[in-house]
C-alpha cells in the first residue's frame, strides 16, 4: 500500500507580482542550506576560474537569496553586482510560450493549426516523407516539427533580418525526422514562432513580448538589445583561450532573438519564476496574469518525450534514474524520487546559464555566469539537491476535498464489520462486485483485532481530488486504509485497501 502513496502535490501560496522589488530574508527552514548552496557556488568559481557568476533563489513567491561573485567587465574592471545583466540564451524560449499562448487564449491562434497558415513560405515545404503531415504551432512549441539540432549554428544567427530569414524559409528546410515523431531541439522552430508572434499581433515579437509580459512582471532590466543596456550593468562574456579569458563578440538583436537572444537580471528573472510558479496549486482565486494559470500548467506538462536517463547519480554518489522532457518552450524532468522539475537552460558564446523551479516544493534557482556554455544546469540541479537534503523540506499537501472528507467518515463508520454496507449509497456499483462483503468482513475483523481498540482516526491525506489514506491508530498498532472514488457526481468508493501498520 505504501508505494501507492505518492508524493504530494502543492502549493497554497500567491505573491504579488509588482511587490517583489527587494531580496527578502529567507523562510526556515530553507535559510539553513544556503551557506552550503553558496559554498557549491565558490568552489565551482574557484575550480573553473570563472570570471562572474550570479545567481538567486526563489521560495513562495519572493526573491530570498542573491548572490554573486567575480568580474561582470574584465577590461573595465566592472565587478558582478545585483543589478548585472547577463545574456541568458535559451532561456529566452519560454518567453515565447508565454505569447503564443497569451494569443491562443484571445482566441487569435490555434496550436494545431499548421505553421503554413501564419509563415507563407512554409507551404510548400518539402518533407522528408509523401505522408508527412504539416508542421504545426505544437510542435514548434515542442521540438517536434522533425528540424535537427542546430546549436553551434543557430548561436549564430541572433541578428539575421526578417528578410533573410524569410528568404531561408522559401529557399527550403532539411528535415531530420517526420514531423510529429520524435524530440530534436531546434532553434530555427522557435524562430519560427517569433515569425507567428509577428504575424497575428501585428507587431514584432520584441515589442509584444515587452508589452505583454516583460512590464506587466516588471520587468524593468531586461532587454533584447545589447546596446540598450547600460554600460555600468553589461556583463561581457568570455571564453577560456590559452589559460586567459578572452571576451566575445556580442551579437546584436535580429529575426532569431526569440530563441536566445534576452539580456536581464537575475532580480529581473527571479520576478518570472515566481510567475511560474504561481500557477501551482489549482485554486478558485482570480487570475493576476499575464498568462491565465491553466495556461502555465500547461505549458509546464511534459508533452514531448526527451529521454531517460537510468544512470544518473546525484553529487553523493545515490543512483537515481530520471526521465526528461519538453513542454512548451520548457524543460521537465522528473526523478526516481518523484521530483519534478521546470526550467531551462541557455548557452552561448560568452555565457551559460539555467533557471529550474520544484513547482511541489515552491522553490526555484536561477544562475548567470559569463563563461562559455558554462554547465549552470549541473550547478542548479546539485544546490537544490542540497537544499532539499539539508533542510527535509517537504512537498506541500494537496488539500483534502470536501468529497474524499465524506466519503472517510462513511467508511470508517461501517468498519469493521460493514453492517448495512451494500445498501449505502456511498459505494460505487462496482464496489460489492470487485470486493466480497464476507471477504471485507473477514480481513478488517483481522486487522482490527491485531490493532487493538481504536483511539484516533488520523486526517485524510490526499493524493488528489479523488484518492487518498488515512490512518486508524489502535491501541497496538495503525491501520493504513487507502481508497479510490469514481468518475461519476457524486464520486462514489470504487476501490479499497487495507493494511497493517506496526
Amino acid at each position: 500500500m505504501y508505494n501507492r502513496m505518492r508524493s504530494f502535490l502543492l502549493l497554497i501560496f500567491c505573491f504579488p507580482v509588482a511587490a517583489i522589488l527587494a531580496q527578502q530574508k529567507p523562510a526556515a527552514p530553507l535559510k539553513d542550506g544556503l551557506a552550503e548552496v553558496d559554498q557549491l557556488f565558490a568552489d565551482f568559481a574557484a575550480k573553473n576560474h570563472s570570471p562572474g557568476i550570479i545567481y538567486g533563489i526563489v521560495s513562495n513567491g519572493q526573491l530570498v537569496h542573491l548572490n554573486y561573485s567575480g568580474m561582470a567587465n574584465q577590461e573595465k574592471g566592472r565587478k558582478v553586482s545585483a543589478t548585472s545583466v547577463f545574456r541568458i540564451a535559451s532561456m529566452s524560449k519560454s518567453f515565447a510560450g508565454v505569447a503564443i499562448l497569451q494569443l491562443r487564449d484571445q482566441g487569435k491562434l490555434q496550436l494545431d493549426e499548421p505553421a503554413h497558415l501564419y509563415i507563407p513560405e512554409l507551404t510548400n515545404t518539402q518533407y522528408p516523407s509523401n505522408d508527412a503531415g504539416p508542421i504545426t504551432i505544437r510542435q514548434l512549441l515542442t521540438h517536434a516539427a522533425g528540424f535537427p539540432e542546430d546549436n553551434p549554428w543557430g548561436d549564430r544567427q541572433l541578428d539575421i533580418s526578417e528578410e533573410a530569414m524569410h528568404a531561408m524559409f522559401k529557399q527550403g528546410i532539411s528535415y531530420s525526422t517526420a514531423p510529429g515523431t520524435g524530440y530534436e531541439y531546434s532553434n530555427m522552430g522557435f524562430a519560427m514562432l517569433g515569425a507567428i508572434i509577428r504575424k497575428v499581433s501585428g507587431m514584432s515579437y520584441q515589442e509584444y513580448i515587452s508589452r505583454f509580459i516583460w512590464k506587466p512582471l516588471g520587468m524593468y532590466h531586461t532587454y533584447w538589445e545589447y546596446a540598450d543596456v547600460p554600460d555600468s550593468t553589461l556583463a561581457i562574456g568570455y571564453r577560456r583561450l590559452n589559460n586567459e579569458w578572452v571576451a566575445q563578440p556580442l551579437e546584436h538583436d535580429g529575426a532569431y532573438g526569440i530563441m536566445g537572444g534576452i539580456l536581464t537580471t537575475a532580480e529581473d528573472f527571479a520576478r518570472y519564476m515566481n510567475f511560474m510558479l504561481d500557477a501551482w496549486p489549482a485554486r478558485n482565486d482570480p487570475d493576476r496574469g499575464p498568462l491565465k494559470r491553466n495556461s502555465l500548467r500547461e505549458m509546464q506538462y511534459p508533452w514531448n518525450f526527451a529521454g531517460l536517463n537510468s544512470s544518473y547519480r546525484y553529487p553523493d554518489g545515490r543512483l537515481c534514474p530520471i526521465t526528461a522532457a519538453y513542454g512548451y518552450g520548457l524543460r521537465w524532468s522528473q526523478d526516481c524520487e518523484g521530483r519534478k522539475t521546470v526550467g531551462h537552460s541557455g548557452g552561448l558564446p560568452g555565457y551559460g546559464s539555467n533557471w529550474a523551479i520544484l513547482p511541489d516544493y515552491g522553490i526555484g534557482i536561477v544562475s548567470f555566469i559569463n563563461q562559455t556554455y558554462a554547465p549552470a544546469s549541473s550547478l542548479n540541479q546539485q544546490a537544490l539537491d542540497l537544499l532539499l537534503r539539508k533542510t527535509g523540506i517537504r512537498p506541500r499537501a494537496v488539500p483534502a476535498s470536501a468529497i474524499l472528507v465524506q466519503r472517510q467518515k462513511e467508511l470508517t463508520a461501517f468498519l469493521p464489520a460493514w453492517s448495512n454496507a451494500e445498501k449505502s449509497a456511498s459505494f460505487a456499483e462496482n464496489f460489492f462486485l470487485d470486493f466480497l462483503i464476507d471477504s471485507l468482513r473477514k480481513e478488517s475483523a483481522l486487522l482490527f483485532q491485531q490493532a487493538g481498540n481504536i483511539t484516533r482516526i488520523g486526517e485524510m491525506l490526499p493524493e488528489n481530488n479523488l484518492r487518498g489514506s488515512f490512518l486508524l491508530y489502535g491501541e497496538k498498532a495503525r491501520i493504513r486504509v487507502y481508497f479510490t472514488l469514481s468518475p461519476e457526481l457524486p464520486a462514489k468508493i470504487q476501490y479499497f485497501r487495507i493494511q497493517l501498520e506496526q
